[in-house]
């Protein structure tokens, strides 16, 4: 879903009225703000800046990375912020908004997703390690005093990730080249991390309804190669991945994009629900 651009005198309003930021280098009174535009940008930011720096999102929780619509304020609270982590491509509202008035300290993750089709490079943890070091990078430059305090929030953010790696990489020793059967090609990165071959019934788009030749391609393949597991999204309708899983005889399990996080959810703990659905799901050797 494209986010829904603002009307331009509203949008021209709080640009201007976001002109008199605080100075960045001390981040005013309130210390130095971050603001981020999506669940997994968020958790890195806070990882990397513990409580040197106040971490806001424009998401609440159980909010949609891809359908934010931008309100007013939210534009004003970015245009007013030290440093804005964000990854552009992904919501063009947002873009539009950071095009009119460019922040002075953008950390644009879209570095680290290198298929232009495909956004959710959090979905490979060491992609995310590399993030926090620019987010720590950015956050020094705004805070020199804080240079050592984020260079060590980042160093434990990337300790983190790389132990989270480790355990797949572990878990998913016997799966390479293993078929991974989604309903829409959001596991990319994941996929090309850990081996595996990801074979999406629908393209990156969850909304574009797969022609019926997609769905006896991906049928054949998936009897080729022994599928037991066909992947769906928590959020997203199932009744394409329920209908082939039934004509094949396997069975469903949830695989989460982590754009969605609800209350009492975040990205470590829906990165080892995946894990785990995948190393009981995925026809792996012993």
């Amino acid at each position: 879903m494209r986010s829904a651009p603002l009307a331009g005198g509203a949008l021209t309003l709080v640009l201007l009225a976001g002109c008199g930021s605080p100075d960045p280098q001390t981040g005013g009174e309130d210390g130095v703000s971050v603001v981020t535009t999506s669940h997994p940008l968020q958790f890195t930011a806070e990882a990397v800046a513990g409580d040197r720096a106040a971490v806001t999102s424009v998401l609440a929780a159980g909010d949609d990375s891809h359908g934010t619509e931008v309100s007013t304020r939210q534009v004003a609270e970015m245009v007013d912020a030290d440093v804005v982590v964000h990854l552009s491509g992904l919501q063009p509202a947002i873009d539009d908004a950071l095009d009119a008035r460019p922040p002075q300290h953008l950390v644009d993750a879209a570095r680290y997703a290198d298929d232009d089709r495909d956004p959710h490079f959090w979905l490979d943890p060491l992609r995310m390690a590399s993030l926090g070091r620019d987010v720590a990078g950015e956050l020094a430059e705004v805070d020199p005093d804080g240079a050592a305090e984020y260079r060590a929030g980042a160093d434990r953010f990337a300790g983190e990730m790389e132990r989270l790696d480790a355990h797949y990489a572990s878990a998913l020793a016997g799966c390479r080249d293993a078929a991974l059967v989604t309903s829409h090609e959001a596991f990319g990165y994941l996929a090309q991390r850990y081996g595996l071959r990801q074979i999406g019934i629908a393209g990156v788009d969850p909304e574009v309804e797969p022609s019926p030749a997609r769905v006896r391609d991906v049928m054949e393949v998936a009897r080729e190669n022994s599928v037991t597991t066909v992947f769906f999204e928590e959020t997203a309708n199932p009744a394409v991945a329920d209908k082939l899983a039934r004509d094949l005889g396997v069975r469903t399990a949830v695989l989460h994009p982590v754009e969605r996080v609800a209350e009492g959810q975040d990205y470590l703990s829906l990165m080892r629900e995946n894990l785990e659905a995948l190393r009981t799901g995925l026809n792996c050797s012993a």
